[in-house]
């Protein structure tokens, strides 16, 4: 991540926001929870302070477990859940094949690290401990927890 006075100057001179990968976790929150780190990240996204970024992958993932029983969501609520994201999001392309990122336990976490190098995300923001373990590794860029981005990135906008 740039420091605060690099971040400022890019906004004085109209760049645009940086290209962020939220996983489905931080989504999710940011979505059905009101308050706390998650909801900060919703405003956030709201005004525009970074772009969050989707592939197809991730998109049929937030789809996928918007479904799950345990939200006790009605299609309608899914439906308009996904309403109010989507129109914030930047979809990008994932090439086939995909690009080379480090290795990961998870193979469902795959898609979120082949879609910030494809979309040159400047961080990857993320609650799933196999993503976060991944801090710090070569070929993708920085992943971190919802609480460091806000203190990264959101903090600086106040």
């Amino acid at each position: 991540m740039k420091p605060a006075s690099a971040a400022k100057r890019e906004r004085r001179r109209g760049a645009p926001p940086p290209r962020v990968v939220l996983d489905t976790n931080v989504v999710l929150s940011a979505m059905l929870f009101g308050s706390g780190p998650a909801a900060r990240v919703r405003a956030g996204w709201q005004a525009g302070l970074f772009t969050p970024l989707a592939s197809t992958a991730t998109a049929h993932e937030l789809v996928r477990v918007l479904a799950y029983p345990k939200f006790k969501l009605s299609a309608a609520e899914q439906h308009e859940l996904l309403a109010d994201v989507m129109p914030w999001v930047q979809v990008v392309r994932v090439p086939d094949p995909p690009p080379t990122v480090p290795a990961c336990r998870d193979p469902h976490d795959l898609p979120f690290l082949q879609l910030a190098v494809a979309g040159k995300a400047r961080a990857l923001v993320s609650g799933d401990r196999d993503l976060l373990s991944l801090a710090g590794a070569r070929g993708v860029c920085p992943i971190l927890s919802v609480e460091a981005f806000c203190r990264q990135v959101l903090e600086r906008h106040k």
